[in-house]
């Protein structure tokens, strides 16, 4: 079994209209459309996968654009706001560029935290990291998809996510699996929250986990604007077994089997605030089949919906 890794590998959304998706994540937030592919359920619909140049775990936001999802409601057992990390001298960089999205600054944890919401209505936000300046960063100005004007140099980028915020009824046994299977650390407490990290990896792009404890909060309904799941870093097959068996011995939970999603393998759980959890292997990866230079550019389709790619086109949405 590779050397035990951890952290969350990445966030997947429901949006709307599927161009307004892709102008606002690769134009207004500068991120890399690293996957272009379709729901594996539900192939008359995007699969949109943004991040990092690579693709890495750690910095991947997907989404699901469907175009008449209804939207969702904020509550109890949900993934309630996505953070990403920026250098600590972007903050008045972000700050005029995002006044027109509900741009709020405030403070978490000793933090400076931007929060805003995608067109959709989705709770994000930007926390200014100190010493994150010459960490690798995707430079939109330089690669197309938006004119030099209006896209994102490198000092000012993402740098993949800081963590994520978990609203729910009671933290405790979600704190339990959290250290227990996927090796994070209770490391503070900020009111009504408690952070959970991943130790011996200060910085790491998505080593943070906030569980916010509201007890009474109705709970949330699923839709556009909200936040499917979260997946969970597994290096490979064994990793990730271990995984599975450590929830069935500890926590009583069982998975899904094991399902190929192409560029990553996973199985799926409802933790016990009714968050849907996934385990992802960080392998193959998303260069598997098509070059990394050229990640996102073509329109990738699982194997067994190969044949039926002239069908899946023609049903798309228009991107242009």
């Amino acid at each position: 079994m590779a050397t035990p890794i951890h952290g969350i590998h990445h966030v997947t959304a429901i949006a709307g209209n599927a161009r307004r998706n892709l102008d606002f994540y690769t134009r207004t937030l500068g991120l890399r459309l690293v996957k272009k592919t379709v729901n594996f359920d539900d192939p008359g619909a995007y699969h949109f996968y943004y991040g990092d140049a690579a693709g890495s775990p750690g910095t991947i936001l997907t989404f699901f654009p469907w175009e008449h999802a209804a939207p969702g409601r904020a509550g109890a057992g949900e993934l309630s706001e996505t953070a990403f990390r920026i250098p600590q001298g972007a903050v008045g960089y972000w700050t005029g560029r995002l006044m027109d999205h509900g741009l709020q600054r405030t403070e978490r944890f000793g933090e400076t935290v931007l929060r805003f919401q995608d067109p959709d209505g989705l709770p994000l936000s930007l926390v200014a990291i100190p010493g994150i300046e010459n960490e690798p960063a995707w430079d939109s100005t330089t690669h197309g998809g938006a004119s030099s004007s209006d896209a994102v140099p490198a000092e000012h980028a993402l740098r993949g996510f800081h963590g994520v915020t978990l609203t729910l009824g009671a933290t405790a046994a979600t704190g339990a699996i959290l250290t227990d299977v996927f090796g994070f650390r209770e490391a503070a407490k900020d009111g009504d929250t408690l952070r959970f990290q991943v130790p011996d990896q200060p910085g790491v792009p998505g080593g943070i986990v906030d569980l916010r404890a509201v007890a009474g909060l109705a709970p949330g309904r699923l839709g556009r604007g909200s936040v499917h799941h979260l997946a969970f870093r597994a290096a490979d097959d064994a990793a990730e077994m271990e995984m599975v068996r450590k929830l069935a011995a500890n926590h009583g939970l069982r998975t899904t089997e094991q399902k190929d999603r192409d560029y990553f393998r996973s199985v799926y759980f409802r933790e016990p605030g009714h968050v849907l959890f996934e385990i992802a292997t960080d392998i193959p990866g998303f260069a598997v089949d098509e070059p990394a230079d050229s990640l996102g550019q073509a329109l990738k389709l699982p194997r067994f919906l190969e044949a039926h790619r002239r069908e899946i086109e023609q049903a798309l949405p228009a991107l242009a």
